[in-house]
């Protein structure tokens, strides 16, 4: 064991707030990464979006008016249907949409474990209940796409609709 001059031994930081404060750096930088994340997916997904249901509705509009225009142009047109089709059938299949919005809560969820993190950070001293509570908006943030219901953002659950 070390001493200091005077024959006393140095003071040591407090060994658990430092545990907590790390752990809490930790998941707000966890938080972080993950919000970026999931951002760059939503783009990603809204994109796929675009691709897939802009064709397919060009094609469709086109296709209509040329088997409309002449008889000729039927067999065209039909060839532009099938990649409609094909098209649309890709954009549901995928669910690019509901993908975009489940990317969107969850970098909803997480910047609020960031916020959250941030702040607690900011304070002298952290609890032991304040980490407790950090971890059940991670928890959230990690749950965001569970669920055949879609995604829910983070907090209490929407009122029942009256009927």
């Amino acid at each position: 064991m070390a001493t200091t001059t005077g024959g006393t031994p140095p003071s040591v930081p407090d060994e658990p707030v430092h545990r907590l404060r790390r752990e809490v750096e930790r998941l707000r930088d966890e938080a972080a990464r993950r919000q970026k994340l999931a951002h760059r997916r939503a783009e990603f997904w809204a994109r796929t979006d675009v691709a897939l249901g802009f064709p397919a509705a060009l094609l469709a509009a086109v296709s209509g008016a040329a088997a409309l225009a002449s008889a000729d142009a039927r067999v065209p047109a039909a060839l532009g249907t099938l990649a409609s089709a094909g098209f649309a059938a890709g954009a549901a299949f995928l669910r690019s949409e509901r993908r975009r919005l489940g990317n969107k809560w969850c970098r909803q969820a997480w910047a609020a474990v960031e916020a959250r993190a941030t702040v607690l950070l900011a304070r002298e001293r952290i609890a032991a209940a304040d980490l407790a509570g950090l971890f059940e908006l991670r928890q959230a943030a990690l749950a965001a796409y569970e669920g055949d219901e879609g995604p829910r953002p983070p907090g209490p659950p929407p009122p029942a609709a009256p009927g």
